[in-house]
């Protein structure tokens, strides 16, 4: 299994490409599939009843938790942030699709998901026959499935591109480069915390952080975003979504622009997915009276 790559044109000297991972896997795509392969292999190997694990209400990790627990034929628990989600008249898309895969949802208020969702002991104790997976799917397993990304040609490139969440994709992107290559990640959310925690993860010192093209912080957009992934639909015809890959591509076209990267630099850019959430996005702007995503996934 090998994702689409294909040329962008973005810089008159410095190649870039981009690797579609979010066409990797039906309905767990790009970063997901990475991470959950080996902690799916985990679960089956070691006979765990199903997998218990943590997200919002557009969780692309919910949904791909969850669809992947149906194909592979053991059960999920989704811990969900919101307590005022278990009216069922308030469910995302996302948490509609997780519940028709199957998985059992069970909601938590956002002080109470904040203490508990990192306190892995406290569910094995309550779920001993679950495997727990972290918020979001980070750990060792899953950089060992991220690492995976990097391909025997792709030696040829100087840098390689992601957008970052919890960091697990930029570590095992970090594990996988070879010695000559430089990892930068794209943050989607707001905090020095998210570099010492990608440092727990990620041994090498080739990789950077860039953090300033967050638009406010997570789940946060603006008009001048979503104007950015239309055009950029129109152009490449690539679909972006507004958390994410489409923060990660407004900044690394915006570095091509003020000359951050060698001329000589070839760059590959990693689509890690997330679209799945895009509906729920358009609905959000549309009550804002705000510009919507003009793209189809």
């Amino acid at each position: 299994m090998q994702a689409i790559s294909q040329k962008l044109d973005l810089h008159e000297t410095i190649s870039v490409t981009l690797r579609r991972e979010d066409l990797l896997y039906p309905e767990i795509s790009g970063n997901k599939w990475r991470k959950l392969k080996y902690n799916i292999q985990h679960i089956l190997q070691a006979g765990f009843e199903g997998v218990l694990t943590f997200g919002g209400a557009h969780s692309n990790h919910i949904a791909a938790t969850a669809y992947a627990a149906k194909k592979y034929g053991f059960k999920a628990i989704g811990i969900i942030r919101g307590e005022e989600l278990q009216q069922t008249s308030k469910w995302s898309p996302t948490l509609q699709s997780a519940q028709q895969w199957g998985m059992e949802l069970k909601f938590l208020s956002r002080e109470a998901f904040r203490v508990v969702k990192s306190n892995l002991t406290y569910w094995s104790d309550r779920y001993p026959n679950y495997f727990i997976l972290p918020e979001g799917g980070t750990g060792d397993l899953a950089i060992q499935g991220c690492a995976e990304i990097i391909l025997p040609e792709d030696e040829q490139y100087t840098h390689i591109v992601c957008a970052v969440g919890t960091g697990g994709t930029l570590s095992g992107l970090s594990q996988g480069a070879f010695p000559h290559q430089k990892i930068l990640g794209f943050s989607a959310l707001i905090g020095d915390f998210l570099r010492e925690d990608i440092r727990n993860f990620a041994k090498k010192d080739n990789w950077d952080l860039i953090q300033a093209y967050t638009f406010g912080g997570y789940a946060k957009t603006s008009p001048e975003l979503i104007c950015f992934i239309n055009q950029f639909y129109l152009k490449h015809q690539v679909p972006l979504d507004p958390i994410y890959t489409g923060k990660m591509m407004y900044g690394l076209v915006d570095l091509l622009a003020n000359d951050y990267f060698p001329k000589t630099s070839k760059i590959l850019v990693i689509h890690t997915g997330g679209l799945q959430g895009i509906p729920a996005m358009n609905e959000r702007l549309k009550q804002k009276n705000q510009i919507t995503l003009q793209i189809h996934v």
